[in-house]
């Protein structure tokens, strides 16, 4: 859903190797690993493969050509285009085997953590400005009180953390993901980071949705190819959702001591969008020890990261950071830990009268005929077991309840009294005694 105008200015292509700010060792060594793994010889994929434009690979070519590591093997037919190609030489086989054995990189050249940080502020997830229209459009398919929008839009436009609560099943997963729908343009995500000539992976085509490229002219493909450095993924805004999996751990980068490369945490992989700790209190770790580990990104707008040497670094801290939580939060944090959250919305159930709104919904939905007698016998019977308590999901539950037990039966969709207690009976389980 696109509610709003990509506005988002794309990184620049780099115009020479000098301008790329990366050793030229390493830039070297991946030119040639790249030329080794992926076997190949000409200019035009080499440059596909790295990532770079085709100038500025035949640079490094060439600079890798005057160290004897590659030759060229003379002008090719005509299918490709009259290019020169280049392969390895013995000194250029035994560089690219050495090169492997320090580090199994190869592919997209990386970008160094000080280019990206100035990607990060063209784009920042704090630059967006949400209309009540925008965020009532994202959450169309929910009912919601009109003063939760009130709440939400000022704290997603301010990009600072979000705190929901209430008891469950009542759409604080919902609402959280209508967020991230709502941002609705696009940002550039590196394939790579280098960070003191350690690559960094960060784009994950699991947290990460590609946009379709820009349909244009075919006469300008040319133009088109060079508008942004290709190095980075043109992207929707990521949204990374952990739950009762999250720990600690997960945060920290992760060494692959194989290949010696690291992989970006999940906070990193989600920057310039949202980072949902969904059922916070349902962790190993305290939820208390969780949000200590975000107290100074939370405030100064950068991490703390650490390479295998012990050797910490900062990274920039771009994300609007949704925890959710079913207990009342003067539970599970100290007032020092509430205090760093900025906009704590409380998410109740539903009034009788947006129950209803909720249920005829469902059944439009799923072609299930209302029947005012069922009705009458679920709120004047049945909520007054429960003291009237509504939750969002109750409605889903009863109706696919009712739904199984027709297809069972082989009786058209139908709602009775008699059906409505059936599927009641499975939404809670009895205190009844144990016996032994």
């Amino acid at each position: 859903m696109n509610v709003q105008t990509n506005s988002v200015m794309a990184p620049p292509a780099p115009r020479s190797i000098e301008g790329m700010l990366l050793p030229l060792a390493m830039m070297r060594d991946i030119l040639i690993k790249t030329m080794f793994r992926m076997n190949l010889d000409l200019v035009s994929t080499i440059s596909r493969a790295i990532c770079l434009p085709i100038p500025v690979t035949q640079e490094l070519v060439d600079m890798a050509r005057g160290q004897l590591l590659l030759e060229a093997t003379g002008t090719l037919n005509a299918n490709n285009g009259n290019e020169m190609g280049y392969q390895l030489t013995d000194a250029g086989r035994a560089r690219a085997l050495d090169a492997l054995g320090q580090s199994e990189y190869y592919g997209a050249m990386p970008v160094p953590l000080d280019i990206y940080r100035q990607q990060i502020q063209r784009q920042s997830i704090r630059n967006i400005q949400l209309t009540r229209d925008q965020l009532q459009t994202a959450m169309g398919h929910l009912i919601l009180p009109d003063d939760l929008l009130g709440n939400l839009g000022p704290a997603v436009s301010a990009g600072r953390s979000i705190l929901m609560y209430g008891p469950p099943g009542n759409g604080k997963s919902s609402i959280s993901n209508g967020i991230r729908d709502a941002l609705g343009d696009k940002i550039y995500v590196p394939r790579a980071i280098e960070y003191s000539g350690q690559v960094i992976t960060v784009y994950d085509p699991i947290v990460h949705s590609a946009a379709e490229d820009d349909v244009d002219d075919p006469n300008s493909l040319r133009r088109t190819s060079g508008r942004f450095d290709t190095r980075y993924v043109r992207c929707e805004r990521p949204t990374v959702i952990t739950g009762g999996e999250l720990s600690l751990s997960m945060l920290d980068l992760v060494y692959n001591p194989t290949a010696r490369t690291y992989q970006a945490p999940l906070q990193l992989k989600s920057t310039g969008g949202i980072f949902i700790v969904d059922d916070l209190g349902r962790q190993q770790e305290p939820p208390q020890t969780l949000v200590n580990r975000w107290i100074v990104p939370l405030e100064e707008n950068k991490d703390i990261l650490a390479l295998q040497s012990g050797e910490k670094f900062e990274v920039p801290f771009d994300t609007l950071v949704v925890f959710s939580t079913n207990f009342h939060p003067n539970a599970i944090f100290d007032k020092a830990a509430l205090r760093r959250i900025f906009y704590k919305i409380k998410i109740d159930g539903p009034n009788q009268e947006d129950y209803l709104k909720i249920f005829a919904m469902v059944a439009r939905k799923r072609k299930m005929p209302l029947d005012e007698d069922t009705l009458v016998h679920l709120l004047n019977v049945r909520y007054p077991e429960i003291d009237n308590v509504y939750a969002n999901y109750q409605p889903i539950f009863l109706i696919d309840q009712m739904i199984s037990i027709c297809e069972f039966e082989g009786i058209p969709y139908q709602m009775s009294p008699e059906l409505i207690d059936r599927a009641w009976a499975n939404m809670f389980v009895k205190e009844e005694e144990i016996i032994h």
